[in-house]
């Protein structure tokens, strides 16, 4: 008995040897199958991170995992990825293990794990799951049983995976994400039960139509497959589309050429509960404790032929009578809903597929409101014939139904209307093919959205239709201090709403008061903030400005007038123009207004299409108050900081480019451009800047309320924050002053400025000097006065160059020097000359040239002497007259 266990236990023992090891002995004999089956079969690139067999995974089966693996189209469809996943897996006997290279391998079951599908037709019907390697010559029976692979399959499951179709000729999109998707059956038998259940969220669109929108779908259905006429019939079934509950009955049969549909469905009850769980969840909510009269039914047929040419025929009816709804947490009730809605196609043509809208009808306390009429040709160039008629309150919206809105609403819409058009009409802005007749209208519409920091409340908007003319009869809106009264012609109103085209029209604008403070919002955010103790636990409010932004979908022109503009605390009156906006720009034309005392006139653009805002314009303002601008405008501060120290009017054209702020205000350091300014009678206030009290500290004789300005003009050019200032000339009580250098955003300075001082002003420095000038000549004498201006606006550093002056004034008083005596030699070279030739005297004429020509010669050796060398030359001239 002892050596019997012992003989079991050895081969126990081998046993678990050999499932232990035979994964490793066969692992290489089956990829090697795998990958002769795909080289011989498949016309694609596949590649797997990693391939494992395992004896345990399914025992009694063997199971082999391909993880990471992808299926990537060649042309026409190069690059493209067919499918991929984390994981495939296929269960299969042990005996397969042992299988030749020549032989079929059977699998029992088939897994896939986060699997990507993605299914494309092009335009041409080109398909990019056709990759199975084409062979021209007839298959025998050899051939056949060739296969590396026979599906035997019992079971297959597709977990949290993705299927995406895309037939390009027909621009049809269906997306499947989510989908958990598991099959039980026997396809060895050729005809057989197969028992599966599905979920996913599917999206389905045609062309721009989007008709479903990740709406949960599940079916739980039995099928009978008979696998030699390729025939799958609908048994024990149950659908859910959100939670609209459906049940079908027919078949699909995949024939030689094409595919054969004949199913028909409904709704197996008609509480008034469907209706509603056709709307996500998301937006439906709980429908626990809804109640609802009357009936909702959905009854429909999918009959026909599926190929290149023909879709099935449909024919679906929805409909409902006298039905209502009311959610038990809220106010108010839906009545009187009734829905009469035919989906359908008589042809097989799919552009032959259209939706009748016979009546769509429903009451709120007594407010009904109605709409009917068509959609035809869905799959092509798609035509819209609709009518609306009632009366909306949409306060009410929030009061019969769980919805949370972005915004809140309020006001009374109403509509009477009719509109008929095609939707290439609308893509390619054929207005005139657009037929719309009727009014609409919207009163005390109050509109709540954190972009503005106030509601906007409009007390009336009333348009008018008549085809492709659509008037703006009155518009009456306020937004904190803004009123605007609006009129005009709107271009494009169905397509604006329709395939969300920018909005098109030219408006008459008026207001009283427009505050562009308004419309700048700002949002409280809770930030985390470290304090100096280093405690992150405390939380401080802090208020963060979004950025102001021209709306991408208005292209249209305002002509407007306003009694007054506030922007921030500047005020404008009078203000009149044309702004045309496209793009995210707005340019302005022709703005003029009443601003600072004087008038300003602007032509402009603002830009915030880009990630940064930006701003050009050309700017004149005409004998403006210099201490209102100047404290009001930033930019006016930079251009000329010494200007707050002056009173009076100023005239300036100015021309610049640069960059926004988000609250649209000019990038300082980010001008570029130029400038002309002229000061209109003005007085100078030295205490109010420290440059020029300091100069006027340094520079005693230099009287800054005696300095006259009028009429000054200069040029100014700015580029990067720096501000180069021409030369320019004023007067301070008779002295003449040119300045002219930089300064820059950080309020450094750097001029120079040259004075055309009276000499007697430089005191000491020069008295000698004036001493040897006539006195009227000292009096009139004048001096270049060279002074340097660096440091800051608020700490100067003032140069003065009294020593220059000096030298200046010494080689003045030189050359004046020289020239005096040169003429004086002149004229006494010239008496000497005319001798006695003018002289009757005889004995004056005898005595006289011998004193006048020894005094000559004596005053041109001195003057001579003086010029060229003083003392040395007397001497030496004494000495040569001794001699």
């Amino acid at each position: 008995m002892k050596k019997a266990l012992k003989i079991i236990g050895i081969i126990l023992l081998l046993l678990v040897i050999a499932l232990v090891a035979a994964p490793f002995i066969f692992r290489s004999s089956i990829e090697k199958a795998v990958k002769r089956s795909i080289n011989e079969n498949i016309n694609a690139t596949v590649e797997w991170e990693k391939l494992d067999l395992s004896l345990f995974k399914s025992f009694p089966d063997a199971a082999l995992t391909i993880s990471n693996f992808s299926v990537i189209n060649k042309a026409p469809f190069e690059g493209d990825t067919l499918a991929s996943g984390k994981t495939l897996k296929l269960d299969m006997g042990i005996t397969q293990l042992f299988k030749k290279d020549n032989e079929t391998i059977k699998v029992d079951a088939l897994a896939f794990d986060d699997a990507f599908v993605n299914i494309k037709i092009d335009s041409l019907g080109n398909t990019n799951y056709d990759i199975a390697i084409k062979n021209d010559a007839p298959l025998t029976d050899e051939d056949e049983s060739n296969n590396a692979f026979t599906f035997d399959l019992k079971k297959y499951d597709i977990t949290n995976s993705r299927i995406n179709y895309l037939d390009e000729a027909t621009k049809t999109y269906l997306v499947l994400t989510d989908v958990n998707h598991e099959g039980n059956g026997d396809f060895s038998l050729d005809v057989s039960e197969l028992d599966t259940k599905t979920t996913a969220l599917v999206s389905f669109k045609i062309d721009s139509t989007e008709y479903l929108s990740k709406n949960r779908v599940a079916l739980d259905a039995k099928f009978n497959i008979d696998l030699p006429n390729q025939k799958y019939t609908f048994l024990e079934n149950e659908a859910k589309i959100n939670e609209l509950p459906l049940t079908f009955d027919g078949y699909v049969k995949v024939n030689e050429t094409n595919n054969e549909v004949d199913i028909t469905f409904k709704t197996p009850s008609s509480d008034f509960k469907n209706f509603l769980a056709i709307i996500p969840k998301e937006y439906a909510k709980n429908l626990d404790g809804v109640k609802t009269t009357g009936n909702f039914i959905v009854d429909g047929s999918i009959k026909g032929i599926v190929d290149e040419t023909y879709i099935p025929k449909l024919d679906i009816k929805i409909r409902s009578d006298n039905a209502s709804f009311k959610y038990p947490d809220l106010p108010k009730t839906v009545e009187n809903i009734s829905i009469n809605t035919d989906i359908k196609n008589d042809t097989g043509i799919a552009e032959d597929t259209y939706v009748n809208i016979n009546n769509l009808n429903f009451k709120i306390d007594n407010e009904t409101f109605n709409a009917s009429g068509s959609l035809k040709n869905l799959t092509g160039n798609m035509l819209v014939d609709l009518a609306l008629r009632g009366t909306l309150n949409l306060a009410n919206i929030e009061k019969v139904f769980p919805v949370k809105l972005e915004q809140q609403l309020s006001g009374i819409f109403k509509a009477d209307l009719t509109t008929n058009f095609d939707m290439a009409s609308v893509e390619k802005e054929q207005y005139q093919n657009i037929k719309t007749n009727g009014m609409a209208s919207l009163t005390i519409f109050i509109y709540n959205d954190v972009a503005f920091k106030n509601p906007i409340k409009v007390s009336n908007a009333d348009i008018k239709m008549a085809n492709e003319t659509i008037t703006l009869n009155q518009l009456n809106a306020t937004s904190g201090q803004t009123d605007i009264a609006a009129s005009g012609n709107i271009q494009n109103l169905v397509p604006f709403l329709m395939s969300k085209q920018d909005l098109k029209g030219r408006f008459n604008i008026k207001s009283n008061t427009f505050n562009i403070n308004d419309f700048m919002a700002s949002e409280t955010e809770a930030n985390s903030v470290k304090t100096s103790e280093g405690n992150t636990n405390e939380t401080k409010l802090t208020s963060k400005k979004e950025a102001i932004k021209i709306p991408d979908f208005l292209d249209t022109t305002l002509d407007f007038q306003a009694n007054k503009i506030i922007y921030g605390d500047i005020e404008l009156n009078n203000a009149k123009g044309t702004i045309t906006i496209a793009n995210e720009k707005a340019s302005l034309k022709n703005v003029t207004s009443s601003v600072f005392g004087g008038n300003i006139a602007l032509d402009g653009n603002v830009s915030t299409q880009g990630n940064t805002p930006t701003f050009g314009m050309v700017l004149d303002l005409n004998k403006i108050d210099i201490e209102q601008s100047f404290q009001k405008m930033d930019l006016l501060q930079f251009l000329a900081p010494v200007a707050k120290a002056l009173q009076g009017n100023l005239n300036t054209k100015i021309e610049l480019k640069g960059n926004l702020t988000d609250d649209l205000t000019p990038v300082l350091t980010s001008l570029a451009g130029d400038a002309f300014a002229q000061l209109l009678t003005v007085k100078v206030d030295p205490e109010k800047t420290p440059l020029l009290s300091q100069l006027s500290q340094n520079l005693s004789f230099l009287n800054l309320d005696k300095v006259n300005l009028d009429n000054l003009s200069t040029k100014l050019t700015f580029n990067n924050g720096a501000i180069q200032v021409a030369p320019f000339d004023f007067n301070v009580k008779g002295i003449k002053v040119t300045a002219s250098g930089t300064h820059s955003l950080d309020k450094s300075i750097n001029y120079n400025v040259k004075m055309d001082v009276p000499a007697k002003y430089m005191g000491s420095s020069v008295t000698n000097l004036l001493a040897k000038l006539d006195p009227k000549d000292a009096e009139n004498m004048m001096v270049a006065l060279p002074i340097g201006l660096k440091g800051t606006m608020t700490n100067p550093k003032i140069n003065i160059d009294t020593k220059s002056a000096v030298t200046t004034l010494t080689q003045k008083l030189v050359e004046k020097q020289k020239q005096e005596l040169t003429n004086k030699g002149t004229d006494i070279l010239k008496d000497l000359i005319g001798g006695n030739a003018t002289t009757k005297d005889s004995t004056k004429a005898n005595t006289t040239p011998t004193t006048t020509q020894q005094q000559t010669t004596t005053a041109i050796k001195n003057v001579l002497g003086g010029i060229l060398g003083g003392k040395k030359k007397k001497q030496d001239t004494t000495k040569s007259g001794g001699n």
